[in-house]
C-alpha cells in the first residue's frame, strides 16, 4: 500500500551532497510507490520566522507554512535532509520546526489530573522518520566533545513528543575530505534505508 510520505531538504547549495540525498530518496520512493511531497526550504523560500499573533493563536497567516501543516498532519512518513551547523539544523529548518512542529499540528498540551505539569501527547500519524545529516566532524569526535545535541533533538524531543515510534539518523562523514567515489557509495546506503524504511508498495511487487 502506498504511503505519504514528506521529505524536508534544507541546505542552501544546490550542489550540496544534502541535495543529492534527497534526489535519490525522491527517487526511491517514488519507484517504490509512494506519494512524495517533496520541500527544498531555501529553493521554496520558507519563512522561518514565527509571528507575534502565530506564537497565540497557534495559526499562522502564512499559505505555504499551513501547506506544510496540512502536508505533515497527512503525512504516514518523514524524510528530512540537512548538514550539522553548530550541533543543530540551518536557521531556516530550525524555523520549520518552530513554525510546523507545532501544538494542533504535531502533538496536544494536556494538563494532568493532578495539575502537576503539562503533557505532550502526539498526533502524527508518522510511524517511520529518517533523518539524514552531513558533517565535517567525525562522529567519534562530534559526540566525545559535543555530544549528540542533534540526536537530542531529532529523538529526544521531536520524536518523542509528536508520536513517532520509529526514528532513525544517519550521519554522513567527514564531507571535507571525501572522495567522488565514496560519495556514490553514500549515496548507494541512502537508497538502501530509504528502501528498508518505506519498501515497494504491494502493487508494485506484484507486477515486477
Amino acid at each position: 500500500m502506498s504511503m505519504n510520505i514528506s521529505l524536508i531538504l534544507g541546505h542552501p547549495r544546490q550542489d550540496s551532497f544534502c541535495h543529492a540525498i534527497a534526489a535519490t530518496a525522491v527517487t526511491t520512493l517514488r519507484t517504490n510507490g509512494h506519494v512524495v511531497a517533496f520541500h527544498d526550504l531555501y529553493a521554496e523560500e520558507f519563512p522561518p520566522l514565527v509571528t507575534a499573533e502565530e506564537s497565540r493563536t497557534r495559526v499562522s497567516n502564512a499559505p505555504l507554512v499551513e501547506q506544510h501543516c496540512a502536508e505533515l498532519t497527512r503525512a504516514e512518513g518523514l524524510i528530512v535532509v540537512h548538514p550539522n551547523w553548530w550541533g543543530y539544523p540551518p536557521a531556516i529548518l530550525k524555523g520549520w520546526i518552530d513554525r510546523v512542529i507545532r501544538p494542533g499540528v504535531a502533538y496536544e498540551l494536556a494538563v494532568e489530573a493532578s495539575g502537576a505539569r503539562t503533557l505532550h501527547v502526539g498526533r502524527l500519524q508518522v510511524r517511520t522518520a529518517v533523518v539524514f545529516n552531513t558533517s565535517d566532524t567525525p562522529l567519534d569526535q562530534e559526540q566525545a566533545r559535543f555530544g549528540d545535541t542533534l540526536g537530542s533533538l531529532w529523538k529526544t524531543y521531536i520524536a518523542t513528543l509528536s508520536g513517532i515510534p520509529d526514528l532513525q539518523r544517519h550521519v554522513f562523514s567527514v564531507m571535507a575530505t571525501s572522495t567522488a567515489e565514496r560519495r556514490v557509495e553514500w549515496l548507494e546506503e541512502v537508497r538502501r534505508i530509504v528502501h528498508r524504511a518505506f519498501p515497494a508498495t504491494s502493487a508494485i511487487h506484484s507486477t515486477a
